[in-house]
């Protein structure tokens, strides 16, 4: 039997054939001239239309999409639209270039220049190219590269999927998915985790593989099988009665010996929400303030915030929502608010730091939450991304503060804010860990780049020391402000047990982990927990940090977790 390796990022045992994502749009011949038939303004018009029925297109599909999948398809819609990219498209064609090659060569070059930027800008290249590939399709009156079509289930394998594509994905005919690039913190991992769809990535190889192939995936392991065997038909029947166990959480997050581990959700407006506390999650451990800006040219209003806001407030009466004020900048950049041209945007003015360039756009959304919360029964918390000094905590603070906010707190994702934790918890009331960022900028690897995926792991011996600094910095006055996660890292099962032995006092998550992270939290003592969190902390690489800690618990095979 042949088998291909790669990064489980969602578990699940399926035994299925496969379907490749069909070839891209190809390349217009190189230097492809104007037709003698069409003027120069005619084949600018062409574009400029093609460019607004994508944008239409992604736009739909955002209206019709939810959570993360929203905000990607947003995002990706307002790219389509880019004036940098369709005046180059123009430019082009008035020097005599066909309206195709003027789009893919305008494409190439804006991706070209993303890519030299480095880290989040270089994740936009693959936005670029695929915004590109539609508007060409758009132009040639053909189908836009994206899922298969198919009325039987399969399992999609691919390079990798543009986000448009992703996010569009069909739980109920896509079976599980794998990608020969990409990260396990990448948006493709994130959105297949919110759709519970088990995935692989950076499984080199898989693209090769014929459509109609019949194999075997573990999600959990990271494993494909090509060929499978009775034994991994056996083990997929078990994984789909065991996965109808795991549909469930009884709202109640705690180890066997009864320490209390709230388990939260990761929401992205009032839908996800409701769906969150339908699943049982004990209340909101990252709402993403994104949903209310992306996708527009113009900052929306107080009123329009509070009302969004609102919404997920009343999902969750009586129960902690935390909100993190708005992440703009990088991979998330918002016309009215940040600088397209920034050398490195992943090191430069996002988050917080966008107050100092831009104020009052924080203030007026402080004001909404504050507006929203005197409406509501929701605890409401209240957190800064990038804070990366006890100064800008203490800034933070005091902002809230004037809007009545009584609870303010910062995401830890930069490691000075690990270093210093003690510091900047004197000024706010709690932490929260977003392990996706924390985890790429302490190794130096961009999260959405295949070949680095062994070193952009949550499991890195150096991410968990920064952790269990952050811990500790919480505790040096005596009494523990709570120090919460929030990234990705939270709904692996096996990962969340050493978290809590870390100290970590709650955990947020995509929805649908949260049966599963509790099943096994419930198997493990907190003394447990903490052995096995020193199990990790000593190993000498994140791959023998796993294994050390997924061979003490058994739970995890007989779960197929």
């Amino acid at each position: 039997m042949q088998n291909f390796s790669g990064v489980g990022v969602t578990p699940g045992r399926i035994v299925g054939t496969i379907r490749q994502m069909p070839p891209a749009v190809t390349e217009p011949p190189a230097g492809q001239k104007l037709a003698s038939s069409v003027t120069a303004e005619e084949a600018a018009e062409s574009i400029r239309s093609a460019s607004k029925a994508v944008q239409a297109e992604l736009k739909a599909r955002a209206g019709a999409a939810k959570g993360d999948a929203k905000a990607v398809l947003e995002a990706t819609a307002q790219m389509a639209a880019d004036p940098m990219l369709i005046k180059d498209a123009v430019k082009r064609v008035n020097s005599g270039s066909s309206p195709e090659r003027a789009v893919w060569d305008a494409g190439s070059a804006a991706a070209e220049m993303l890519r030299g930027l480095g880290g989040y800008m270089a994740e936009r290249a693959t936005d670029v190219l695929d915004v590109r590939s539609r508007i060409v399709a758009e132009l040639r009156g053909v189908p836009a590269p994206g899922i298969p079509a198919s009325d039987a289930p399969f399992i999609l394998v691919a390079e990798d999927l543009a986000p448009a594509d992703t996010a569009t994905l069909d739980p109920s005919i896509v079976q599980a998915l794998i990608t020969s690039g990409g990260g396990p913190q990448s948006h493709t991992a994130i959105i297949s985790r919110a759709l519970g769809l088990p995935a692989i990535v950076a499984a080199a190889g898989v693209e090769a593989l014929a459509d109609g192939t019949r194999i075997y995936l573990d999600g959990g392991a990271g494993t494909v099988t090509v060929n499978p065997g009775d034994e991994q038909t056996a083990a997929a029947e078990a994984w789909a009665s065991t996965a109808s166990m795991l549909s469930v959480f009884d709202g109640n997050g705690s180890t066997a010996d009864g320490h209390l581990i709230p388990l939260l959700a990761n929401v992205g407006g009032a839908k996800d929400a409701v769906k969150a506390a339908e699943a049982g999650a004990q209340g909101v451990g990252l709402l993403r303030t994104e949903f209310c800006f992306l996708g527009r040219d113009t900052e929306p209003s107080v009123e329009e915030q509070v009302k969004a806001y609102r919404g997920v407030f009343d999902a969750f009466p009586g129960c902690k929502v935390v909100v993190r004020t708005l992440d703009a900048g990088a991979d998330k950049p918002l016309p009215f608010l940040t600088d397209a041209t920034e050398p490195n945007p992943a090191l430069g003015v996002r988050g917080f730091r966008t107050d100092m360039v831009t104020p009052g756009v924080l203030e007026r959304q402080l004001k909404a939450i504050a507006t929203a919360a005197e409406g509501s029964e929701a605890d409401v918390w209240v957190m800064a991304p990038m804070i990366s000094t006890a100064e800008e905590a203490a800034g933070f603070a005091a902002l809230c503060s004037l809007e009545g906010l009584k609870t303010p707190g910062v995401m830890v994702e930069v490691p000075s804010a690990a270093l210093v934790s003690e510091a900047i918890l004197r000024r706010v009331e709690f932490a929260s860990l977003g392990t996706n960022d924390l985890t790429q900028y302490v190794m130096a690897a961009d999260r959405q780049l295949g070949p680095l995926a062994s070193l952009n792991d949550p499991w890195q011996p150096a991410v968990l020391q920064l952790i269990r600094l952050t811990v500790a910095g919480s505790e040096a006055e005596g009494s523990q402000k709570p120090v919460g996660v929030c990234g990705e890292a939270a709904a692996d099962p096996a990962l969340a047990v050493v978290l809590v032995g870390l100290g970590v006092t709650s955990l947020s998550m995509t929805a649908r982990s949260l049966a599963a992270v509790g099943t096994v939290l419930n198997t493990v003592t907190l003394q447990q927990a903490k052995e096995l969190a020193d199990l990790a902390l000593a190993a000498p690489s994140a791959v023998e940090a796993r294994d050390r800690v997924r061979s003490k618990l058994g739970i995890l095979e007989e779960l197929g977790l």
